[in-house]
């Protein structure tokens, strides 16, 4: 029997449309970047935290990060990305960023990344966004894969993961570059058709 191939992604699928605003069941908020949120992007890049696992890059200024945010656009627009701000409930400013880079519509796939500042942390807003944003992805824009990796020295980026639903597949040797050296990395995924978890 020959299985069944569904339908690539039509290209333009993204480019037509608004990034979509997605609320949380905790009441926090996923939504597109914007003018004003600039403090939150130069936090992020002196946050060690941050800068150990996601190397948003030193020295940020708010000129630098509204750039970012215009790029962030530019790249939904080229559907080579879709890039959210993590609004904690009842807050305006971001306490994160999630989003899907590398982008494949034709291959449908992408990879998560995702920071998250100390406001946020260890209140399950990490795992929540990461399940709606991978919802968005399967069941609305149509991807068939999604991939997230993680140095196998951060144990939190694994529990999120495996919360969410990404399975472990494996570990990459020397997989990607940090500040103190070359790391292996684990690799999780989730395809169309795994459960969500409850």
């Amino acid at each position: 029997m020959i299985p069944s191939v569904p339908p690539v992604v039509p290209a333009g699928r993204m480019a037509a449309g608004e990034q979509p605003v997605r609320p949380l069941p905790s009441g926090a908020l996923l939504r597109p970047w914007q003018e004003g949120d600039e403090a939150a992007i130069v936090e992020a890049a002196l946050d060690p935290g941050i800068q150990r696992w996601s190397r948003p890059g030193r020295g940020v200024t708010e000129a630098d990060a509204r750039e970012r945010i215009a790029r962030w656009r530019r790249r939904w627009r080229s559907e080579e990305a879709a890039i959210w701000a993590v609004v904690a409930a009842g807050a305006e400013r971001p306490v994160g960023l999630i989003g899907w880079a590398d982008v494949d519509l034709v291959g449908g796939s992408a990879e998560v990344l995702y920071w998250l500042l100390p406001a946020g942390r260890g209140t399950g807003l990490g795992t929540e966004a990461l399940v709606e944003v991978s919802r968005w992805a399967v069941e609305e824009l149509g991807l068939q894969r999604l991939r997230l990796t993680h140095s196998v020295a951060n144990p939190a980026s694994c529990r999120v993961a495996e919360r969410a639903g990404f399975a472990y597949e494996g570990t990459m040797r020397g997989a990607l570059l940090h500040e103190d050296g070359w790391h292996d990395e684990h690799l999780h995924a989730r395809v169309r058709g795994d459960a969500w978890p409850v």
